[in-house]
C-alpha cells in the first residue's frame, strides 16, 4: 500500500469526525473544554501583546521622532523575527523556570505551580510581538509630513507634545497595522504554551492528540478542530482590531493614508 493510501486510511475517517467533534457540547464545556482553552489562549496572547505594545510603541515613537537608534529597529526587529520561538521557550523553561518561586495563581489561566512556566511563554510571545509593532511605529512616524511636524513646533509644542499630539495620531494607521500583525502572529503561536508543564490553551488539544491519533474523540479530530478554532479566533480578533482602527484613526488621516497608497477616498455625501 502506498504512503498516500496509508495516510488516507488512517486520517480521513478522523477528518470526517471533525464537524461531529465541534458540534458536541461535551467538547466545549467542562474543565478542559474548548471554552476554557480559548480563554487560556486569549489570556496568554492578550497579555503578551499588551506588554509588547508598552515596550515597542514608545520606543518606536522616540526613534522615529529623533532619528537616533535606527539600528535598533532594523537589527532588533530582524533579529527577533529570526528567533525560533519553540527553541527559545524550551531554553527559558530550562534556564529561568527553576529560579521562579512565586506562588501567584489566576483561576482558569495560571494554575498552582504554573507561574514559573507562564513567564517563559510570555517572554517568548512578547519577543515575537515586538518587531511588527516597533517597525510599523517607526515607519509611521517617519512618514509624517515634515510640514505638519514643523507646524506643531511652531505653535510652541515641546518634543513630547509633538510626538503624542502630532506624530502619533498621523502614524496611527501604520501603528494599528503593526498591532494587528503582531496579534495574529501571537495567537497563531500561543499553541506552544502546551509544551510546558501546567499550561494549556488550544495547543493542548494538538499536543495531546499526537499520542492518540487514531482515537476518534481525543486524537486527530480534536487536533484539527483546535487548529480550526485557532484560525477562526485569529480572524475574529483581527476583525475586532480593524473595527477599533476605524474608530480611533481620524477620518482625515485615514483618507490621506488611503490616497498615499493610491486608493481614492470616497467623498462624503452632501
Amino acid at each position: 500500500m502506498s504512503t498516500a493510501a496509508v495516510i488516507a486510511d488512517k486520517f480521513l475517517p478522523g477528518l470526517d469526525r471533525v464537524p461531529v467533534w465541534l458540534n458536541d457540547p461535551a467538547n466545549w464545556t467542562g474543565p478542559n473544554g474548548l471554552l476554557e482553552r480559548i480563554g487560556q489562549h486569549l489570556g496568554y496572547s492578550v497579555s503578551a501583546v499588551v506588554v509588547a505594545l508598552l515596550i515597542a510603541l514608545p520606543l518606536g515613537l522616540v526613534i522615529g521622532h529623533t532619528g537616533r537608534g535606527v539600528f535598533l529597529v532594523v537589527g532588533l526587529a530582524n533579529g527577533l523575527r529570526a528567533v525560533p520561538i519553540l527553541g527559545l521557550l524550551l531554553l527559558l523553561v530550562v534556564w529561568l523556570s527553576p529560579h521562579l518561586h512565586a506562588r501567584l495563581t489566576v483561576p482558569g489561566l495560571i494554575p498552582p505551580g504554573g507561574f514559573a512556566y507562564i513567564v517563559p511563554i510570555e517572554i517568548a510571545l512578547v519577543l515575537l510581538a515586538i518587531p511588527p509593532i516597533l517597525s510599523n511605529t517607526y515607519a509611521g512616524v517617519q512618514a509624517v509630513d515634515p510640514a505638519v511636524r514643523d507646524a506643531g513646533e511652531g505653535m510652541g509644542m515641546r518634543g513630547s507634545q509633538v510626538i503624542w499630539q502630532v506624530e502619533f495620531p498621523c502614524a496611527l494607521p501604520l501603528v494599528m497595522s503593526g498591532l494587528r500583525s503582531a496579534t495574529l502572529q501571537v495567537i497563531a503561536t500561543a499553541t506552544v504554551a502546551a509544551y510546558v508543564p501546567f499550561l494549556g490553551g488550544l495547543g493542548r488539544f494538538i499536543l495531546d492528540g499526537q499520542d492518540q491519533l487514531t482515537n476518534l474523540r481525543y486524537g486527530y479530530p480534536a487536533m484539527v478542530s483546535a487548529g480550526i478554532v485557532v484560525a477562526v479566533l485569529a480572524v475574529v480578533v483581527d476583525l475586532l482590531l480593524a473595527l477599533v482602527q476605524r474608530l480611533v484613526v481620524s477620518r482625515g488621516v485615514a483618507e490621506r493614508y488611503r490616497r498615499r497608497r493610491g486608493v481614492r477616498a470616497v467623498p462624503e455625501p452632501a
